[in-house]
Parts: structure tokens; C-alpha cells; sequence
């Protein structure tokens, strides 16, 4: 924000007004955000125990964070508390690697975000048809989606703070049956099979469990690109990204130990949205009503919400900076004076992501890996360059072990990626094979910073300068 001259005899009207001005994200709200772009709960971890067992599906939910989430968490608070630049890793790997590989960041992301942001409001209608039938016939179901995108793109005209307080509150609500189901465990130990035979897996096996559970624990970095919406952010990022992390582990493994010890087989995770099955089951009726079941079905649909709600928030940032910047029109460069929300960027951004909510996308997990995995790299090879070329930088926050640890952060994350990418490899999209199909969206990106040459501004370094309202 542009400083503010404070007349001596009036202080107090000033800073509070000040005060009002500069309503930023604080830790819990931004820890809340970062849930939902990242994970949105229990939801989505079914296939895991299905395909691998209870017992190598709960080793896999437990070390993953450790090889996967974390070393991204340290990496992600070092950076974010060197350069809390408004873009995230976007201005990270701008400054690092240079405007090319800065713009290759964005694009990769907000070409994922198609595939990503569609599904969201999709498995919202998926929850609702559950309670309403209605909404599963004719046109009904695009509607209830569009209202999502529509819901959505308000609460973050609104700013950042509703987006984080929603998410927050959220994240409460759709933790309630989870912790319902943790609780009443000890009162159905055992009573529906041996709890031995509830741990044999089928079909996917150990390493489609790796797989199916990276993407469960993807998105770490989208929360950087809000870093000049948050409060103290470089003492703040290094302690949400840790929070987040212990928080989304706990939420993933344990429902599944829970659901272990009452000898519910790990077949009945079968098929999407078992949760509410098992959660009827496991609830049973209380007048005529399996309440347990329809509060999971209801949470599913506040998961749905919250991770849409607060990837519009992440994603809208990129386009924001990048017009900053030189590489996209100044039109999306615009703020809202009140809300400091970048209101272009949200309504372009919401557009686009309805227009692909008939296309009837499915969650490609290949692809996005892929895409992820790749921009993920970027910032980790950031992290090393930083520190070699720019030593004297002030970090809040260090990656343990000096300069081998940095380089060592990234190597357990580019082994599980380069594992998940050959065991993914024959998998087919849009009837190409998904690697090809990423390596065209990945190369479009080549093309598409050449054909936008005269817009940018040929800088070295991302910009520290404050965001000014429009």
C-alpha cells in the first residue's frame, strides 16, 4: 500500500482508518486458505485405501508428508519470506531464472487451473444430487455450478479477509462428521468384520497409492501468490506452511485408523463419495434418518466450495502480477479501491472456469501431476540459485543445512515425480497419451511468451513496489 503522511494531531482517526484500509490475512485464515488449496479434507483419499490397503494406504498418508509436503513447506517458507512479492512463485522464479522461465511459471499454472477449477463445482453438484435428486436431472446440475462460480467470484470481490474467514469457518463445519466418526470409533470397535480383514487392497497397489496421494497433497504453493494480502508474511508463511501441513496429515489418516478398528473391509472404498456410505453405516439411523451420512454429504459439498473459493483467490494473483509486470495487458492490473481485491482478474479468471463446466472434465491426476511437478522444480532450482546469487538476501526463514540442504529439499519431491510419471505413463487424455498431452500444454507456453514480446517489460528482478488502487 502507498504510505500515508500522519497529521501529529490527529493519530488516532488516521491509524484506525489506516487500520481499516489494510485488513490483511492472519495466520489461521491464511492455515484455512491453504487447507483448501491443497486438500478440502478427508474427500478424495477413498481410492487409496481401496487400491493399497489400510496398511500400506496409511504409511503412504503418513511418510508422503514428510517426502513430499514438507521439504515444499520449508522451500515455500524461505521464499515466501525472502520475497512476499504479490504473484508468489511467479515473482520467485522471475527473479531467480529470469522473465522466460517467470512466465513459463504462470502459464503452466493457470493452464492447469482448466482442468483443476472445473471439477470443483462438478463434485459440489456430485454431494448435492445426494441430498436433492433434482438437481441430477436436465440442466439443473450446471446450474448449481454456476451459482458455485457465482458465489465464489463474490466472496473474493469481497477480499481477502472474507475469503479467509469463510475457509476458516469451513473448515470447521466439514470437520465436524470426520471428528464424529474418530469419536465413535471405540463404540463400534469390531463390530462389523475382523479388523484383519479389513487391510487387503485392490487393483491400484502400493505405488497408485503414491500416486493418488501426491495429489492429494498438492498445491502447497498456490497460498504465495497472496503474499502481499497477508499479514507479517515472512514470519507468517514459514508457520502456516507447517500448520497446514500437520493439519491436512491429520484430517487424511485419522478417519482411515478410525474406520480401521471397527472392521469395515477397505473394498467398501470403492467408489466415489464412500465416505457418506460408510458414514451411514457407521452413524446408522436415529428416528428414520442416517444423519451421519447426510452431514458427510453435506461437508463434501462445503469441500467442494471451500477449494474453489479459495483457488480464485490463489489463481487470480498470477494475472494481477503478470500485468504488474509487463507480461499481460494493465486492464488486469485493476483493484478495487475498497477491497483491494483485483476484481478484472477474479471476473476474466470465473468466466473462463464456467465456460468449462459443461465440458464434463474428470480429475486427471497424471496430468496435473505433471504440470505441478514441473513448476514445482522451477521453484526449487529458485531456491538454490537464490542462495548462490543473492546470499545477502533477508530471509525470516532458512531450509535447514545451508546450501546442501536446499539443494537436498528438492531431490525426494523430483524422485516421487519422476516415480508417479512412469507409473503414469500409458494413461490416455483426450486420446493422447498424458505425458504428450502435457508436454504440448508445457511447449504452448514457449509459443505463446514469443507472441507476446512487444507487452513486456524487460525487467530483471520482480518489483517491490507497493499495489496501487485502481
Amino acid at each position: 500500500m502507498s504510505s500515508i503522511s500522519v497529521p501529529a494531531n490527529f493519530p488516532s482517526r488516521v491509524i484506525s482508518a489506516a487500520k481499516k484500509k489494510s485488513a490483511k490475512l492472519t495466520l489461521w485464515p491464511l492455515v484455512a486458505a491453504t487447507f483448501f488449496m491443497v486438500s478440502g479434507g478427508t474427500y478424495g483419499t477413498e481410492e487409496i485405501i481401496h487400491g493399497a490397503g489400510y496398511g500400506h494406504g496409511i504409511l503412504i498418508l503418513l511418510f508422503l508428508p514428510l517426502f513430499w509436503s514438507l521439504p515444499t513447506a520449508f522451500m515455500i517458507g524461505e521464499l515466501s519470506s525472502a520475497l512476499p512479492h504479490e504473484g508468489g512463485y511467479y515473482a520467485w522464479v522471475r527473479r531467480g531464472l529470469g522473465n522466460f522461465w517467470g512466465f513459463q511459471e504462470a502459464w503452466i499454472s493457470l493452464a492447469a487451473s482448466i482442468f483443476d477449477m472445473a471439477i470443483y463445482p462438478t463434485l459440489f453438484v456430485f454431494y448435492l444430487k445426494q441430498i436433492a435428486p433434482w438437481f441430477g436431472e436436465g440442466n439443473h446440475g450446471v446450474l448449481a455450478g454456476l451459482f458455485v462460480v457465482a458465489a465464489c467470484t463474490v466472496l473474493n470481490l469481497a477480499g481477502i479477509r472474507v475469503v479467509g474467514i469463510t475457509s476458516l469457518w469451513l473448515f470447521f463445519l466439514l470437520s465436524f462428521p470426520f471428528a464424529m466418526v474418530v469419536i465413535m470409533t471405540p463404540l463400534k470397535a469390531g463390530a462389523f468384520a475382523a479388523p484383519h480383514l479389513a487391510a487387503t487392497g485392490t487393483g491400484l497397489g502400493l505405488l497408485g497409492g503414491v500416486l493418488v496421494a501426491m495429489w492429494n497433497y498438492m498445491g502447497w504453493d498456490n497460498a504465495s501468490t497472496i503474499a502481499q494480502e497477508v499479514e507479517r508474511p515472512q514470519r507468517t508463511y514459514p508457520k502456516a506452511m507447517i500448520a497446514a501441513v500437520i493439519l491436512v496429515s491429520l484430517t487424511y489418516v485419522l478417519p482411515f485408523v478410525a474406520i480401521y478398528f471397527t472392521g469395515i473391509p477397505a473394498a467398501r472404498f470403492a467408489e466415489d463419495g464412500s465416505w457418506a456410505s460408510i458414514g451411514g453405516l457407521l452413524g446408522g439411523k436415529l428416528f428414520g434418518f442416517e444423519w451421519l451420512r447426510f452431514l458427510i454429504v453435506l461437508g463434501g459439498m462445503m469441500s467442494a466450495f471451500g477449494m474453489f473459493n479459495a483457488l480464485v483467490m490463489s489463481y487470480s494473483r498470477l494475472p494481477l502480477a503478470m500485468a504488474r509486470e509487463g507480461m499481460l495487458p494493465k486492464v488486469f492490473g485493476k483493484i478495487s479501491k475498497r477491497t483491494k481485491a483485483p476484481w478484472v482478474a477474479i471476473i476474466v479468471c470465473a468466466s473462463g472456469w464456467a465456460l468449462c463446466l459443461g465440458l464434463g472434465f474428470q480429475r486427471l491426476i497424471t496430468l496435473d501431476i505433471m504440470l505441478y511437478g514441473f513448476s514445482l522444480m522451477l521453484e526449487f532450482v529458485t531456491l538454490v540459485v537464490l542462495r548462490l546469487r543473492e546470499p545477502e538476501l533477508k530471509r525470516e526463514f532458512r531450509v535447514p543445512g545451508g546450501l546442501p540442504g536446499a539443494i537436498l529439499a528438492g531431490v525426494f519431491p523430483l524422485a516421487l515425480l519422476l516415480l508417479a510419471l512412469v507409473k503414469s505413463g500409458s494413461e490416455t487424455v483426450l486420446g493422447m497419451n498424458g505425458l504428450l498431452f502435457g508436454a504440448l500444454i508445457i511447449g504452448c507456453g514457449f509459443l505463446v511468451y514469443a507472441s507476446t514480446r512487444k507487452l513486456r517489460v524487460t525487467a530483471r528482478r520482480a518489483p517491490v513496489e507497493p499495489i496501487e488502487a485502481t
